[in-house]
């Protein structure tokens, strides 16, 4: 290693996870840090990130990518929440819509105001632009709306990722980033275990100081040298396979993420411009690949684009997911399945991560441990929200078929993390909702998967009653009107599809 300073950065694998970093590093640091890319054109990628949450408008902007330039290039459309079909019970749905609910006041959370008056649990969505707009096909850029004093439309994108790897490896290059086609045959060590060089199949070289492994589900680096240990989380997810398939598009194109609930699994439609990705995520232990496949096909929208690919994965996370002077990104660091499209997401965490204790003269032990510790909270705190999801399911009394060999059940009856366990309790008992230090689901995300699954509050915060019921009524009558009114007023998502091209 370079005893004087970090300079020279290798990353392992391109693909989504390998450019974002590169990309990243490179606009970040233009001239302190020396960036390689090591990839294999013979390698395959996952590639079904193709649905994200809003922080990656964040990412793009930091980069400095125009909107309408990443739309039109990326074939993107808006996401404005993710519906989810079957997860209650069969024939019920409800929307994780992005953004705010209503508006709060004081100290008072909106839904407490919704609560005091009984209401049918279906009408909480009355109160989130973001549903109402996704339900009608619209979308502009709203970020505020009613003279400022109410949220406007929150929104993330479907896109597909090999486009968005396409358009990051050439911003890369553009920024200075060395780009290197092969794959690793051999890594090399000092007598302190740390990383000095990687030798390729061509027999060449490539030396560094810090090594980022992007190789994915391979883990060439922090798996296949260093042997880091894994902790599953199969034991609260049950689901370890899918198959992905693309198919034709299907319009109009809507302004959300479809996530389908089947036996034994689940099914994600995500709209594209050019197409649809469609994909179905099931519990091997119970349905085998030939009938996953089959009831992938069975329910798309359009004439499938090729043949299904076959994803194995375990769901959970490393245990150290930097050692040494390595650090894994995407994949190579851990596995959640795709229900709240988080995977991307975790791909832009980590190098924000990284960025942030970035060493500098020095890889010191107390980096390690920090970037670790945060890296674990945040794989827990998703995967709670994740396992919710499953928890709350109430399939048992009808399922399409017999449910004595199905995931469901004992979903609903297993034990759940001490954490989540509180969370739910806390909120069944008196509608209170807290978000952790650093969580990424907000408030108004679990209030939606909780109420649309099926809990309602036995109590509400008093603070509510500081109002009469009349005035309670009018604060939210006045609501749904001004939503009414603004939606009006919004370009449908069609349209604002066409001047992105």
């Amino acid at each position: 290693m370079n005893n004087n300073k970090i300079k020279d950065i290798v990353i392992v694998g391109g693909g989504t996870s390998g450019w974002m970093t590169a990309a990243m590093l490179s606009k970040l640091y233009p001239s302190q840090l020396d960036i390689t890319l090591v990839e294999s054109d013979t390698i395959g990628t996952i590639g079904v990130g193709e649905a994200t949450i809003p922080p990656l408008q964040i990412f793009n902007n930091v980069l400095g990518i125009n909107e309408q330039d990443f739309i039109h290039q990326t074939q993107a459309t808006i996401k404005l929440g993710i519906q989810f079909e079957n997860w209650g019970k069969l024939g019920d749905k409800y929307m994780h819509a992005f953004g705010e609910f209503g508006k709060d006041i004081g100290y008072t959370a909106f839904h407490h105001y919704w609560l005091a008056d009984n209401p049918d649990p279906k009408s909480l969505w009355d109160y989130s632009f973001n549903y109402q707009a996704a339900i009608q096909g619209k979308f502009s850029p709203t970020p505020r709306i009613h003279n400022n004093q109410l949220a406007g439309l929150t929104h993330a994108y479907h896109f597909d990722a090999g486009l968005y790897a396409k358009l990051l490896r050439e911003y890369s290059i553009e920024k200075g980033v060395n780009r290197i086609e092969g794959k690793v045959s051999q890594v090399n060590q000092d007598e302190h275990e740390f990383i000095t060089s990687l030798t390729l199949e061509n027999g060449n070289t490539v030396a560094g100081d810090l090594f980022i492994d992007c190789s994915g589900l391979h883990g060439v680096l922090l798996d296949k040298v260093y042997k880091v240990g894994f902790d599953s989380y199969q034991h609260w997810l049950p689901c370890d396979s899918a198959w992905a398939v693309p198919c034709e598009k299907v319009e109009p194109i809507i302004p959300y993420t479809r996530s389908i609930a089947h036996k034994n699994g689940w099914q994600w439609r995500i709209p594209l411009q050019h197409r649809t990705g469609n994909g179905l995520v099931f519990a091997s232990s119970k349905m085998s690949d030939a009938d996953a496949k089959q009831l992938l096909l069975d329910n798309l929208d359009a004439p499938a684009i090729g043949e299904p690919r076959l994803i194995r994965f375990t769901p959970g996370r490393r245990q150290q997911q930097w050692v040494k002077n390595c650090v894994a990104i995407g994949l190579s660091s851990g596995f959640l399945e795709p229900l709240e499209s988080t995977s991307i997401h975790l791909v832009q965490t980590a190098i924000i991560r990284l960025t942030k204790l970035m060493p500098h003269a020095q890889i010191n032990p107390s980096l390690i441990d920090e970037y670790n510790r945060q890296a674990k909270l945040e794989f827990e705190q998703i995967r709670d929200f994740i396992i919710l999801h499953y928890h709350l399911n109430h399939r048992a009394d009808s399922c399409e078929t017999d449910n004595s060999d199905d995931i469901w059940q004992a979903c609903r009856e297993m034990d759940i993390p001490e954490s989540l366990q509180q969370k739910i309790a806390l909120f069944k008992d008196t509608g209170n909702l807290f978000r952790q230090q650093e969580n990424l689901f907000t408030n108004e995300a679990w209030l939606q998967v909780m109420v649309g699954q099926g809990i309602i509050p036995e109590d509400y915060n008093p603070l509510a009653n500081v109002i009469t019921n009349a005035q309670r009524l009018e604060f939210l009558a006045n609501l749904k009107a001004i939503y009414a009114q603004n939606l009006s007023q919004i370009t449908s998502h069609q349209q604002f599809l066409s001047t992105c091209g």
